[in-house]
């Protein structure tokens, strides 16, 4: 694999010079005024992306899984039941962490391709007139099929059935990327991570976690020690952490968000919608269709791309990686060899994009795939030509 080469996996992302210089920093005492000084601009600014005015933003040392486990772990106890839709592979492991727990957990099975079903959701939440359900779980993007949910409309559904019950959403491929509303959407926990988004290396996992979530890790009883958010916030009275924090990656994350608002969050996400069909429109050129099932469900930071019949989507990854030294994402779980998928998230400029088509044809047409050279490429300059340019100036 060639260093050189932009990756177009769905995380982690390419990281920015400016990121990597801002993480590449001396030893610092983390419980000086100096990290404190660092750490306050990042979490406020985190806040500012997730669109979150009361409540807390916690940086944990770990990863978006992580941030799955302390969102569970802080407001549940053993034998709760939650409600949650296996729709992919990131939902299906949310759901498995939660049996781990000791969790009850009424799964909505779901065709792989199609969104969080919000009919079938309410439908759960009507159902449960003695309010047993202390929770609901959504992945708002699923990487492994290139999925984007309604995240809104399941909070639709949540106060058309009067319920109660949380509300966590795994936004770790979304949030920095595209739209995300916690307050508008009522969201109790966010899950984000910083490899993503954020363009940082994997090391953070960052959540946002409202009043009412704060409220049920009073009663929760799930054993957790790191990941204690009350060990958390009172060291954060103070600036600090109970414990060593990743502080380069602190200090990277204060400057993603610095770049970010900069370029403009409304920017960001045009960007990333941009780039997502301009994949789109290649895919059409190479006569595939995304894995997603409608286009309102398409993601903004991944495509996975259904193969043609008799082909398998694992072997273009790996020939890709072996002879053209670059990365895409293989299919996972019941997609696995079906898909091969395009992160399109991060930093990314027109002509990195188009690279990454371009192997992808190449490889194609080594694996003998009936996808005329030039054909995706091509419907995505004239689309990528005729539809502004690229506003990330933080990719020079």
């Amino acid at each position: 694999m060639s260093l050189q080469n932009p990756v177009f996996i769905p995380g982690p992302t390419n990281i920015p010079e400016e990121i990597r210089k801002a993480c590449d920093m001396p030893t610092l005492d983390h419980r000086s005024p100096s990290f404190a000084r660092m750490f306050k601009p990042a979490v406020a600014g985190v806040r500012r992306v997730l669109n979150l005015s009361e409540g807390e933003i916690i940086i944990l040392p770990s990863t978006g899984t992580g941030g799955w486990e302390a969102a569970i772990t802080n407001t549940l106890s053993a034998g709760d039941t939650v409600l949650a839709a296996r729709f992919g592979m990131f939902s299906h492991r949310w759901i498995d962490m939660c049996q781990r727990h000791g969790l009850n957990v009424q799964v909505i099975e779901t065709p792989w391709g199609n969104g969080a079903p919000l009919a079938e959701i309410e439908a759960a939440l009507r159902a449960d007139t003695d309010r047993k359900i202390k929770a609901v779980l959504a992945t708002h993007n699923e990487t492994a099929t290139g999925v984007k949910s309604d995240i809104g409309g399941i909070r639709n559904a949540l106060n058309a059935a009067d319920h109660p019950a949380l509300f966590f959403v795994d936004g770790v491929s979304s949030i920095g990327s595209m739209p995300f509303d916690m307050e508008g959407w009522g969201v109790d926990i966010a899950v984000a991570g910083s490899q993503k988004g954020f363009m940082l290396t994997a090391g953070l996992a960052i959540l946002g976690v409202s009043p009412k979530a704060l409220n049920a890790m009073e009663k929760a009883t799930l054993p957790r020690t790191f990941f204690d958010f009350r060990d958390m916030l009172k060291s954060y009275a103070a600036g600090g952490y109970p414990y060593t924090p990743a502080v380069g990656l602190i200090a990277g994350l204060a400057k993603s968000i610095e770049m970010l608002e900069e370029e403009g969050l409304e920017n960001v996400y045009a960007r990333h919608h941009r780039f997502a069909e301009a994949t789109r429109r290649a895919i059409a050129g190479w006569g595939m269709r995304p894995c997603a099932a409608t286009p309102d469900l398409y993601s903004d930071t991944v495509t996975a791309v259904v193969v043609p019949e008799g082909c398998n989507g694992t072997d273009l990854v790996q020939l890709a990686a072996s002879k053209y030294g670059m990365a895409f994402g293989v299919g996972l779980g019941e997609v696995a060899g079906k898909v091969f998928r395009i992160g399109h998230l991060g930093m990314l400029t027109d002509a990195m994009l188009l690279s990454g088509l371009a192997v992808a044809e190449m490889c194609m047409a080594d694996l003998g795939w009936k996808v005329p050279l030039g054909s995706g490429v091509a419907a995505a300059q004239e689309y990528l030509r005729n539809s502004g340019t690229d506003t990330l100036a933080a990719a020079a």
